[in-house]
């Protein structure tokens, strides 16, 4: 079985197993970030995790970049989308999970991040010219107010949750702001690999402020933490950023972006067997809303039937 590639660098036909496996990976290493980064929260400040993960990340990047027969440079017109997805998606995004994740925790963040998405959908309705319908406003609302039910289960009565929750919706805007980059840079003749590699660099460099703390950190830091902070960089962020552009460039973005639904499912899963958290009941009901409101941007209105000739 086979499927036709949308993106014009990639061979014509793919198996339609590979895609499909570089998604699931992605998945399963991107909900165990949630868990590694939750882990660290408490010992480790989240910008020098940040700048950490994204060092190892570069290195990791540089080199299967370098191993390739041919590679490039970007080009001038396509420098400013990979600062902006770059700043946005790796930096501030990073950042802003990491300070999230040591206030709530890591299935709550997961849930939340889906609000994303929906964002996506709004942002591409401005930057991109796509119709803005009734059905992406009834998904916004519902997804909105998801969101604002996460919120209010998630504080205990002071400033500390919902700071990580607003932190969270931070990470999730942030992530949209991504994707918008990085579907206007597919099918320019740079390959997945070399897309991500570009991104991380970019950033590691927003990251560089956090250079002497990361400093202290690898000094005090357990063997353990040590190693998470490697992983992170290695296998969510390196090799997964990579099969998620893979997988991108040979689905159609909108019904891929909807995989990202099982994240919250199996972090949750794995936060349970390895951290001991569940989140709140009424936080499962408020992710499954923003779920449905996920759902209801991707539908299309009917088109009206042409009146009968008398």
């Amino acid at each position: 079985m086979t499927i036709t590639v949308r993106d014009p660098v990639a061979a014509v036909r793919t198996p339609v197993w590979k895609p499909v496996a570089a998604a699931s990976f992605t998945l399963l290493t991107w909900s165990s970030a949630f868990v590694a980064i939750r882990h660290l929260g408490h010992e480790v400040p989240p910008g020098s995790l940040s700048l950490g993960r994204l060092l190892v990340a570069v290195a990791v990047l540089g080199a299967m970049v370098m191993a390739q027969p041919r590679r490039r440079v970007p080009t001038r017109r396509e420098w400013p989308l990979i600062i902006l997805g770059g700043i946005s998606w790796i930096g501030i995004y990073n950042v802003a999970l990491n300070e999230s994740e040591r206030r709530i925790d890591a299935g709550t963040a997961a849930l939340i991040i889906q609000v994303g998405p929906i964002l996506v959908a709004l942002l591409a309705t401005f930057l991109l010219g796509e119709r803005l319908t009734s059905w992406l406003v009834a998904g916004l609302a519902v997804g909105f107010a998801g969101v604002v039910l996460i919120g209010r289960v998630s504080s205990s009565g002071d400033n500390g949750d919902l700071i990580g929750v607003v932190l969270s919706l931070v990470a999730a805007l942030t992530f949209a702001v991504g994707v918008i980059t990085q579907k206007k840079l597919l099918g320019c003749g740079m390959t997945a690999l070399e897309m991500t590699f570009w991104y991380y660099v970019v950033g590691a460099v927003a990251c560089l402020p956090w250079a002497v703390e990361l400093v202290g950190v690898t000094q005090r830091a357990s063997a353990v933490d040590l190693v998470w902070i490697v992983y992170l960089g290695i296998v969510p962020s390196a090799i997964a950023f990579t099969t998620w552009a893979y997988a991108l460039s040979h689905s159609d973005a909108g019904k891929f972006a909807m995989t990202t639904f099982l994240v919250p499912f199996i972090t949750t899963l794995m936060a349970w067997l390895v951290l001991g958290e569940v989140p709140a009941a009424l936080a499962f009901v408020g992710g499954a809303m923003c779920i449905a409101g996920v759902v209801l941007t991707r539908r299309t209105p009917r088109r009206r039937q042409p009146a009968a000739a008398g």
